[in-house]
């Protein structure tokens, strides 16, 4: 594995490494975009080709091909230049001469087109746009006579994406993603991974494409979720036409802060409230571990300028003593007005539905935990229990600064004002 140690890219993140380390006869990946599949592949194939074994990529469009093909002549390129390897640009693969040890990328969409090669190794990229026969008529019998492997990658596909599909069912990568999770021969390993889990690309132009994506084509585009969802299962009702465009929100609006507490993963929400009671959520903070005067620094750093009215979070009645934590280094936290957790998805709720929360788009993080957040199912019938409920930092800071009317808020501010 000389070639490919000499321009080995350490910079993968734990699941890429998890992809080009499997020892699994097949492997279903389910990622986000830009979450590092098509290079992980490229790595994979490498090192399996520097083994002596023959590797066949297929994609069902020219720029995944060109992506693959990109990473390889870069592992290659000295091998190349000294014509260790022969390569031929225009069939897209690479070869040792006398050998049959082969890189070959081409594009192949269906059974007729990925015909014609035999492989030791095959990767279907972009597999939910593919037809769905192209696995069972030529792809599973491809790998019998060497007993070889495959690699299927696919990203959940939104409605745009499906329209673009040349299978018959547009979500057969994800049932046969499911089907491959119930496995119990020990065949076939799942990777999931998310467009956010790459920490190598950048998070602001993250942050910016999917700032414009609807709240189903971002859990399933960028969190790489794909189970089919009712709305009534979920269980805030927000609409994509409360998201927003940022804008500078005037600082003299009354400003409240919501928390959660946790010494791993605590969190906060900053929102302002306009003239009209209209909540408008402009920041989130989700950092890690950091000791409380850490925490309160960021949050005077954060709201410099605000007219800050009201901070709030953590239990009503067992989280007293990290409030008075936060207090003792200046930064007072309110309980909140009610403890009970249903009631505080009520006040959410109406004041959803009257659309007075309104949430900045570029807040992904929040964002997500909407479009995620759902209500236990009972067969098809929702329960009164969230799912994951501990998973949702964000939302529990959303519903604290939501425990109180926010018209109550104002009146008191205005008050205190006199």
């Amino acid at each position: 594995m000389e070639y490919l140690l000499h321009h080995r890219d350490t910079s993968k993140h734990i699941n890429q490494e998890r992809l080009i380390q499997s020892k699994s006869k097949r492997i279903v990946v389910k990622a986000g975009r830009r979450g590092g599949k098509t290079v992980s592949c490229a790595e994979r194939a490498a090192s399996r080709f520097e083994e002596g074994r023959r590797q066949l990529y297929a994609a069902p469009t020219n720029t995944q091909t060109d992506a693959f093909w990109f990473e390889i002549v870069s592992i290659y390129a000295d091998a190349i230049k000294g014509k260790v390897f022969k390569v031929n640009e225009a069939e897209r693969f690479i070869e040792k001469p006398r050998t049959r040890q082969r890189i070959k990328a081409k594009t192949a969409w269906n059974a007729n087109t990925l015909r014609g090669d035999f492989a030791d190794d095959l990767y279907l990229d972009e597999f939910q746009l593919m037809d769905e026969n192209i696995w069972d008529q030529v792809g599973a019998p491809m790998l019998m006579d060497n007993n070889g492997d495959a690699v299927f990658c696919f990203t959940p596909p939104s409605l745009v994406a499906s329209g673009v599909s040349k299978a018959q069912d547009p979500r057969h990568a994800s049932k046969f993603y499911q089907k491959a999770l119930e496995d119990t021969t020990g065949l076939w390993e799942c990777i999931h991974f998310t467009s956010h889990d790459n920490p190598y690309i950048s998070k602001e132009g993250l942050a910016l494409v999917a700032a414009d994506m609807s709240l189903d084509s971002y859990r399933r585009e960028i969190m790489a979720e794909d189970d089919d969802i009712e709305s009534s299962w979920l269980v805030y009702p927000f609409k994509d036409t409360c998201k927003v465009q940022r804008f500078p929100v005037d600082k003299s609006w009354p400003c409240i802060v919501g928390h959660d507490f946790g010494q791993a993963n605590p969190a906060a929400l900053f929102a302002s409230i306009s003239p009209s009671d209209t909540l408008y959520i402009w920041g989130e903070y989700f950092p890690g571990g950091k000791s409380t005067a850490q925490h309160v620094e960021e949050f005077r750093r954060i709201t410099e300028g605000y007219n800050v009215v009201k901070r709030v979070g953590g239990n009503l009645t067992t989280e007293d003593e990290i409030r008075q934590g936060y207090g003792s280094y200046g930064w007072p936290i309110q309980a909140p007005y009610t403890g009970r957790v249903n009631a505080q998805i009520d006040r959410v709720k109406n004041l959803m539905d009257e659309d007075k929360i309104v949430i900045f788009n570029d807040l992904v993080g929040l964002l997500s935990e909407l479009s995620n957040c759902m209500w236990v199912l009972d067969g098809n019938k929702t329960t009164d229990k969230i799912k994951d409920e501990a998973r949702y930092h964000r939302l529990a800071c959303l519903r604290y600064m939501a425990s109180e009317r926010i018209s109550t808020v104002v009146q008191r501010t205005n008050y205190l004002r006199r």
